[in-house]
This record gives C-alpha cells, structure tokens and sequence, in this order.
C-alpha cells in the first residue's frame, strides 16, 4: 500500500478529507522550499504536491508561471527538486509527496532514470500534466513497480471514454480540474462539480480531490462535502509573493485556517 493510499485510508476512518497544498520548488528561493513544505504539514496538510518548475507550463494561470519563472532563475531543475525532495525526507518519513510537472524534464532525463531516482528521493506519486492516459501504460507501470503512484488529471470537458481510461492507469488519487481554463482563475460551479465528480466515481474507487479555484476556507470546505480533498496551489503562491521574506510563516497561518474550516463540525 502507497504512502498516498494509506493517508486517505485513515483519513476515512476518521470522517475527515484530505488538505493538498501546492508549492513551486525553488519559490521564492531554493532555500525557501523545504520549510515551507514542512510549515504545511504542520499546518494540517495531508499531502503534499511540489511543482517542478517549467519554462513553457501550459496549465498553469499566471500565478503559478510567475512562481516557476522565479524557480528558473535560479537554476531549479528536476535534480535540485529531487534533492528537496531527499531534504525534506530527512525530517518527515511520513507525509507523502506528489511531484507536478511535465513531461519534457522526465524526457531529458529518461523515464527509467527518473523513476528510478524519484523512488530513491522519497517521492509517492507523480503528476505529469501532458502525459495523455493513451502514452503513459509504460510509465505508470514503472511507478506501480516502485511503490509511487500516477495521478491523473480530469476536467469538466473530460468524456466518460476518458475518464475510464484514466481510471483503468490511474493510482492514489484522481484531480479533478474544477473550471475550464487554468489555474487560480474564476469560481467554482458546486453544481456542476458535484455533477462530474459522481460520474467518476461510477467508474473508479480512487479518492477525488478537487483543484483549481479554492482560495479560502470556506471554499475548501465546500468541495470538501462533495470530494475526498481540497487542493489549492495559487492562493498559496499569493502568500509567498505577498512577502517572500516571511513566506513560510505565511503559508502556515492560511493553511490552519483552511484546515479548521474543512474540520468545522
């Protein structure tokens, strides 16, 4: 059984959802990284997903593209992710770790070859936002065989034929995409969420966790009636650029919020 698996198993059993914080590697510096990451688990995080950084990040709103464009500045490759990645293991065993990217790093380095290291780094899933379900049989092989699951993305546009793929290839967790577009823009149709999340679910007993869209508590708590987990990466970006001096005290106080409100009998 995964890290990833194993967290949502007992966050069941104890009524609760799952809080999915999101933070650009090398944002706003590398040194920055891994205390935030470690400021969000003792905020209440359950998992969390650590972006490598891109130059061409097609999903990404603004936001986050700021946040890698920082990171590139300062050299933040997939080696140094993975080297965060074995520093914040150093620390926290237990807290699993999705890294979210694209392909064209894991292509540089081989698939084989970063599966390999990811593995040895500590890492429990991997998000590749342009591997189509289609081309990655090989690749979540891989991961399986290591113990690291592939998470996939869904959107609002994706068809059942589309969903059954991904839930056939799909481990962990499946993310569902809350609005058509990227990140951190526009709000979320509950309605309309709740709609797409109960046709997953037909097809696929994984977790969903919801993304895109969810800039506070309240919002947080309301997708939180109608999926497993509450993922948020923008608003959390919007801290550290507020003031990267302080970032990690920052992103701590908005993630306890976020968490009293998802906890909120």
């Amino acid at each position: 059984m995964s890290r990833i698996q194993a967290t949502f198993d007992n966050l069941r059993r104890s009524g609760r959802k799952a809080l999915i914080p999101y933070v650009t590697a090398g944002d706003p510096d590398p040194v920055a990284t891994v205390p935030i990451m470690h400021a969000m688990v003792e905020a209440g995080a359950d998992i969390v997903e650590l972006g490598v950084p891109f130059s061409d990040p097609m999903a990404d709103g603004p936001v986050i593209q700021r946040s890698g464009e920082r990171a590139l500045r300062h050299h933040v490759g997939l080696d140094r992710v993975l080297a965060m990645v074995r520093e914040f293991r150093a620390k926290d065993p237990s807290t699993p770790l999705v890294l979210m990217g694209y392909a064209n790093p894991i292509e540089a380095m081989g698939q084989e070859a970063f599966v390999q290291a990811a593995n040895q780094a500590g890492v429990d899933g991997v998000i590749v936002v342009d591997y189509p379900p289609e081309e990655s049989e090989e690749f979540a092989r891989r991961l399986r065989e290591c113990g690291m699951d592939m998470v996939f993305l869904l959107a609002p546009t994706s068809t059942p034929e589309r969903i059954a793929k991904i839930a056939r290839l799909a481990s962990g967790y499946i993310y569902y995409v809350s609005l058509r577009g990227v990140t951190g823009v526009a709000d979320i149709d509950m309605a309309d969420v709740a709609g797409k999340i109960a046709q997953i679910r037909a097809q696929t007993a994984l977790p969903v966790g919801v993304g895109f869209g969810i800039r506070d508590g309240a919002t947080a708590r309301a997708i939180c009636d109608i999926a497993d987990a509450a993922i948020i990466g923008s608003r959390i970006i919007q801290e550290i650029e507020a003031a990267p001096e302080s970032a990690r005290d920052r992103v701590a106080a908005f993630l306890r919020g976020v968490r009293l409100a998802m906890d909120a009998n």
